[in-house]
């Protein structure tokens, strides 16, 4: 089955949940149509990034149908439970990774809403040890991380490791990385008409968390699962971790990064 769904030529966004999956979707779609569409007529106007971008574990019939249409794809899986024909073709894979302590804070909001509980009912303490403990809807964090990361060090010419914050804190240079990557370079023409900036205001937060389509409706994630549209976007804040965990929960979450996260040069904390 997934040997009629993946190409060589096509590149794989993966992610973790809640590390900016939904921005990397945006940008690359962006990336990838601007040949077609500008920031005025953009399907991303009208159009959930999840919609834009299928996720390889929860959509194969929307695959099959669009296979010729853009060669993106995504997923959470962990690179252990990647099919075996896109390991051993030749396609990119760019990998999103972020703070670990905002990761959990926006995890914890997340699973929360979709079952409809409150803050009382499901107190950040309980997330807390859960996800030190490595209960995660993809492995634990750290192990996802790390699978991803020890494949890049044997074959560095098919990724792309980004960090959420430096996405933030430096647009411009690593959506430039990442057009590059990923095949379609912006011109020197094309930077001068404002085309590089034109792609980050429309990919940013504050424009797709305001757009209408994002703050109605539904995404079906799998057969069984719909979640509205709002719950992709909360507030995309660094540091929001700051307001949930105690000194204790610090240390102990420090402690476990520098563990799992010794000689990767990866900075989670």
């Amino acid at each position: 089955m997934w040997d009629t769904l993946t190409q060589p030529s096509d590149i794989l966004l993966c992610s973790g949940p809640k590390t900016g999956t939904t921005w990397l979707k945006a940008l690359s779609f962006a990336i990838l149509t601007r040949g077609k569409f500008d920031a005025s007529t953009s399907p991303l106007l009208t159009t959930l990034p999840h919609d834009c971008i299928p996720f390889l574990e929860n959509h194969v019939e929307k695959i099959k149908e669009n296979r010729s249409d853009l060669p993106l794809l995504a997923t959470h899986l962990p690179y252990s439970c990647l099919p075996k024909s896109i390991i051993a073709s030749n396609c990119k894979i760019v990998y999103i990774y972020r703070n670990i302590k905002d990761v959990l804070v926006s995890y914890y909001h997340f699973v929360r809403e979709i079952a409809k509980l409150s803050v009382e009912d499901a107190p950040f303490e309980g997330a807390f040890d859960d996800f030190c403990q490595g209960i995660s809807y993809s492995r634990p964090y750290w192990d996802h991380i790390l699978e991803y990361w020890k494949a890049s060090q044997e074959m560095p010419e098919r990724f792309l490791f980004l960090k959420y914050e430096d996405l933030k804190n430096d647009a411009s240079s690593y959506v430039k990385r990442l057009a590059e990557f990923i095949g379609r370079p912006f011109s020197v023409e094309e930077e001068k008409a404002g085309v590089l900036e034109n792609i980050i205001n429309l990919c940013s937060f504050n424009t797709l968390s305001n757009l209408e389509v994002s703050k109605s409706g539904s995404y079906q994630a799998d057969e069984n699962a719909s979640l509205e549209h709002r719950l992709f976007f909360r507030k995309a804040e660094d540091g929001d971790w700051e307001n949930y965990f105690t000194d204790a929960m610090k240390e102990k979450i420090d402690k476990l990064v520098d563990e799992k996260m010794s000689g990767t040069g990866l900075v989670l904390k």
